[in-house]
């Protein structure tokens, strides 16, 4: 086998195993070492090479921006249990409810709030699906309006800081969590302000698809609902400055901010008294699923990338990328494009690990900013939760919506169910709404706070004349 038929067969040879559906993880692992084997035996690799491997590992295990993983999963589950979200649904629905689309505006605006604190997508879905949907569905909102706002505003927490995969991503690009915190948090909002038009969109054109509040469910007076907004606001805001605002203002690394957020998570439901020992065993055993499933995707990814560069794959990506017409735009097209499609398939940590290491160099050489890079494959990666019929935040809420006719508690009356085919429907609007921000990254790289491109900075000329 020759030299250059090596990065072309093992990109296939993963694709198959991934088609195949074998775990991310193991398929990586598995083809780097398979193809490794077949390098070694055809002379083109030296054993040598896989000697690196075990310091490449320890590498990992001591990568301290990793660390802000279990952190900040943990905060969203705890949070998930404490009854923060069903708190400020149920105040913020009152605030919002004398208008037409009022619950799913405070969908929205919680699923903002919750994606600032928690970043954790499933506990958001998850969380709002339960108590909002059984509202949304008892006052007679359209079916998928209201699955693809509580879908969508879940996602937000993929974007908005404290986001998981922005810290992978920045662990990936190399480049600081905060800087890619504070790039995305623009961003992250004007999605959030994006679906909210959306929402106002439908409820004029299909007033019946988002009615107001009756005047029976609206339960608190104008003074009785003031004082309620700021009680209940007042811990989510305060949880979001111990974490975003210690990071923003240099005070703690994103490590310390996760850690710092996780010990106000665990005092809120302690002082709500709404925190069990199964309910806190059940959060750990979450959090080190989660992590131990990130660790093993990149120790994969890991074997996968030593030896796909030492055969000069990533030569064979960058000739194949920079040799694309249309210069850099061509290349963010293309690279858009692919993502977009993979996250048919792929989840978001499948897609940092795989993609990213091959990307990146790229579009530095392209002389691409790579905050701004990362930002912008961050929402396009948030579509990956969206797409049917994959999406998981699809899944996440197909498993607590009612697949059947069921007697609502409040009104007491015969409700129907939500299909996965209205899930489904709902969904593609939002997911179109995210194309479009991705659109608008491009094309106005200040959002970001960045130009989109490697900042230079001119050389003054130096002349130096002869003594006197």
């Amino acid at each position: 086998m020759s030299a250059e038929l090596m990065p072309p067969l093992m990109f296939a040879a993963l694709a198959l195993f991934l088609l195949l559906g074998y775990p991310v993880a193991f398929s990586l692992a598995a083809n780097g070492l398979l193809f490794a084997a077949i390098g070694i035996s055809n002379g083109l690799l030296t054993e040598h090479l896989l000697s690196a491997l075990p310091y490449r590992i320890y590498g990992i295990m001591q990568n301290e921006t990793l660390l802000a993983i279990p952190f900040f999963t943990f905060m969203g589950l705890i949070l998930e249990r404490s009854g923060m979200a069903e708190d400020l649904l149920d105040t913020i629905g009152q605030v919002f409810g004398p208008v037409r689309g009022g619950i799913a505006y405070a969908v929205i605006f919680v699923g903002a709030l919750l994606a600032a604190t928690t970043g954790v997508v499933a506990a958001s879905v998850i969380s709002m699906g339960l108590i909002s949907l059984p509202i949304m569905l008892r006052y007679g909102y359209d079916r998928r309006l209201a699955a693809g706002v509580i879908a969508a505003s879940g996602t937000l927490a993929q974007i908005i800081p404290p986001s998981l995969v922005l810290i992978v991503l920045a662990d990936q690009l190399e480049r600081p969590v905060s800087d890619l915190y504070q790039g995305a948090l623009i961003p992250g909002l004007a999605l959030t302000g994006m679906y909210m038009l959306y929402v106002l969109a439908v409820s004029f054109a299909k007033p019946h698809a988002a009615p107001a509040l009756p005047l029976s469910a609206r339960t608190l007076s104008g003074s009785q609902l003031a004082i309620r907004v700021i009680f209940t606001l007042l811990p989510p805001l305060l949880l979001i400055f111990l974490v975003l605002g210690t990071i923003f203002l240099g005070i703690a690394t994103p490590t310390e901010g996760g850690a710092m957020g996780a010990t106000g998570a665990l005092a809120l439901a302690l002082i709500k008294r709404r925190l069990t020992r199964v309910q806190l065993k059940q959060a750990l055993d979450a959090t080190a699923k989660l992590s131990s499933f990130v660790i093993f995707i990149l120790i994969g990814s890991t074997v996968f990338s030593l030896v796909f560069r030492a055969v000069n794959g990533d030569l064979w990506v960058e000739q194949l990328l920079v040799n694309l017409p249309g210069g850099k735009l061509g290349f963010l097209i293309v690279v858009n494009l692919l993502v977009f499609v993979l996250a048919f398939f792929l989840d978001f940590f499948e897609l940092a690990f795989i993609l990213v290491p091959l990307l990146a160099p790229v579009a530095d050489k392209l002389g691409i900013d790579l905050v701004w890079f990362g930002v912008l494959l961050a929402v396009n990666m948030q579509t990956s939760f969206m797409h049917p019929p994959f999406g998981f935040a699809l899944f996440y809420l197909r498993s607590v919506a009612p697949k059947t006719d069921y007697v609502d508690k409040v009104s007491g009356q015969l409700t129907g169910g939500v299909s996965t085919g209205q899930i489904y429907w709902g969904a593609v609007p939002f997911v179109l709404i995210q194309i479009l921000m991705v659109a608008l990254v491009i094309a106005f790289p200040g959002l970001t706070g960045s130009h989109g491109e490697t900042a230079t900075v001119d050389t003054p000329l130096k002349i130096d004349l002869p003594a006197q």
